[in-house]
């Protein structure tokens, strides 16, 4: 077996894959990482080559001291991922500190993980705590349609979780916690992470304005999903605001409870206000 036929790296490569299909991932927009578990390190143990260089991470995550990422890199194309994944991802090792890296597969023809990779690991960070290990994906993309959205709507979590709420039924159950947002930050710093990083205290998505998405899941189909219903939600909003500026009928904030009654979700009463 090759490294590329493990079953973790053909999910990556697949997710990766489709955020390209969608027109998510521009030139080299939108990073991806996975927090591998004990038997994806064990299956992939063999590809690993020795390297005792050791790369600051630029930020402190002590929760995951230890641990296995894979990632997407710094200045890849997602576009390539499938065509060539040794050279656009790697398996990166954290110390037992938190604080630094190194490579042991991939960027075979040199890189350095995703420049949001402070980001990244603050936020898995965040999940594997409030999710008791559960959340192993995070994942950054260049939505169209939700980056659209931050110039006409409020900057608000209340308004684009109500507003996109609306947009179709399902939301509410794909995203009941609802949605965060943060103001235009410069990406891949620590300022953007530690924002991002709060949110996702109760969030399992947030917009970063003018920007794109970022999200959290348990695995690639659920994590890709919620990214995808997210920035459909998006997309018919577009449309509405482009026929017109007021809607003749929505979904009520009665509706909404009755709806989560039904598939047994909770939602946060701050985003069933009357409009």
């Amino acid at each position: 077996m090759e490294m590329t036929e493990i079953s973790f790296i053909k999910g990556f490569i697949r997710m990766a894959d489709d955020g390209w299909k969608r027109g998510w991932h521009e030139r080299n927009g939108g990073n991806l990482s996975y927090r591998m578990k004990d038997e994806d390190v064990a299956a992939a143990r063999p590809f690993f080559k020795k390297n005792e260089t050791w790369t600051d991470i630029g930020t402190s995550v002590p929760g995951l001291g230890g641990e296995f990422f894979l990632v997407t890199g710094s200045g890849k194309y997602f576009r390539n991922v499938s065509l060539n994944p040794e050279d656009s991802i790697a398996v990166i090792e954290l110390d037992e500190k938190g604080e630094r890296y190194r490579i042991l597969w991939g960027f075979e023809g040199g890189g350095r993980p995703t420049s949001e990779l402070p980001s990244h690991l603050m936020n898995h960070e965040v999940k594997k705590r409030v999710t008791d290990g559960k959340y192993r994906v995070i994942y950054h993309a260049h939505t169209t349609n939700v980056i659209a959205l931050t110039f006409v709507l409020p900057l608000s979590d209340e308004v684009f979780t109500r507003e996109l709420w609306e947009m179709a039924t399902e939301c509410p159950v794909v995203f009941p916690s609802g949605i965060g947002v943060v103001p235009w930050m410069v990406p891949g710093g620590r300022d953007i992470a530690v924002a991002t990083s709060k949110l996702m205290e109760k969030y399992d998505v947030a917009v970063w304005a003018h920007h794109g998405l970022f999200a959290a899941g348990e695995d690639f189909d659920l994590t890709f999903g919620l990214m995808h219903t997210v920035e459909k939600s998006a997309e018919i909003l577009v449309k509405v605001l482009s026929i017109t500026p007021h809607k003749l009928q929505t979904i009520k904030p009665d509706d909404f409870r009755s709806l989560a009654k039904d598939f047994n979700v909770t939602l946060p009463e701050r985003f069933l206000y009357e409009k």
